[in-house]
């Protein structure tokens, strides 16, 4: 009984050591993790007062963090097969050349929709041409009817079409010829810039009208037909043009399909494509070559 007696007590006391030792170290560990959590808490704590005095710093932790941020999420978008996230562009809008036509007054409203409506074209980007043309057509003293008439004619409303010639843009100027014209706008690549090559195109017949004398005569000078005797309608087109769009602007309906009464012996090819007259003296030939080469 002593030998079992003794047994128990020397088990009674190593249990009780044994929860001695482990309390002792657990609260040891604990004391340690309140102070290294304090130590972070404080480093941390640091570091957002010295960051909060530096704008610079914090500005920069700042990007580094949206740019992590923005990474992870586009790897997570091509991961499921969407590419837009990572060629995303927000800014882009800023390039659009589009208004909506609720900014417009009524009138400009109502020829950009009937102009998108004849042309197929949509209606944002033609409001801001119309608009664009009313803005230039006061501060150039044109009517602005007469303006939108000349790419009607000239481009049927395509930012991009080239002639043979070398006519370019909405209003299809030279731009070989104008380049000086698009300093102002960055360079010759800016004849593919709707409002670009709309404001250098008003700009180019102002300028012709005013050499010439009248809108007719301007117009002939516009399109390379001044020395020549027959400028194939054109001036006819553009001025039919614009009659139908001061209607529409005066509130009156005209159908989109309404075609100008020209003369029947008008080809219906333009101007700046037609061929010399054949049997025309060499000098008269030559001199057509010329005009329509340089051209506005």
């Amino acid at each position: 009984m002593t030998t079992i007696a003794a047994l128990n007590h020397a088990r009674r006391a190593t249990v009780q050591s044994l929860n001695v030792f482990l309390r002792d170290v657990g609260h040891g560990m604990l004391e340690i993790s309140h102070n290294a959590l304090a130590l972070v808490g404080l480093a941390v704590v640091a570091a957002l007062i010295f960051a909060g005095g530096r704008a610079d710093l914090r500005q920069h932790v700042e990007v580094a963090a949206l740019e992590w941020l923005q990474l992870r999420h586009e790897v997570r978008a091509e991961a499921d097969g969407n590419l837009l996230p990572s060629v995303a562009e927000p800014a882009a809008v800023g390039r659009a050349t589009a208004l909506d036509l609720q900014q417009l007054p009524r009138s400009q409203s109502a020829v950009a929709v009937w102009l998108s409506r004849r042309y197929k074209v949509a209606p944002e980007p033609i409001g801001r041409l119309v608009q664009e043309a009313w803005n230039l057509g006061q501060r150039a003293g044109l009517d602005p009817t007469l303006i939108l008439a000349v790419m009607a004619v000239e481009s049927s409303f395509n930012p991009f079409a080239q002639s043979p010639v070398g006519a370019q843009g909405l209003m299809q100027v030279m731009t070989r010829v104008h380049d000086d014209k698009y300093v102002a706008f960055g360079g010759n690549h800016a004849a593919f810039d709707p409002v670009a090559n709309l404001r250098v195109g008003v700009q180019v017949l102002k300028e012709c009208i005013a050499r010439a004398g009248s809108v007719e005569a301007g117009l002939r000078h516009y399109v390379g037909a001044a020395l020549l005797g027959n400028d194939n309608g054109y001036v006819a087109r553009v001025l039919a043009e614009q009659s139908f769009l001061k209607r529409v602007a005066d509130g009156h309906g005209v159908p989109v399909n309404s075609r100008p009464a020209l003369p029947a012996a008008v080809p219906a090819i333009r101007e700046s494509e037609a061929a010399p007259t054949p049997g025309a003296p060499d000098a008269i030939a030559a001199e057509a070559e010329r005009v329509a080469l340089l051209r506005r």
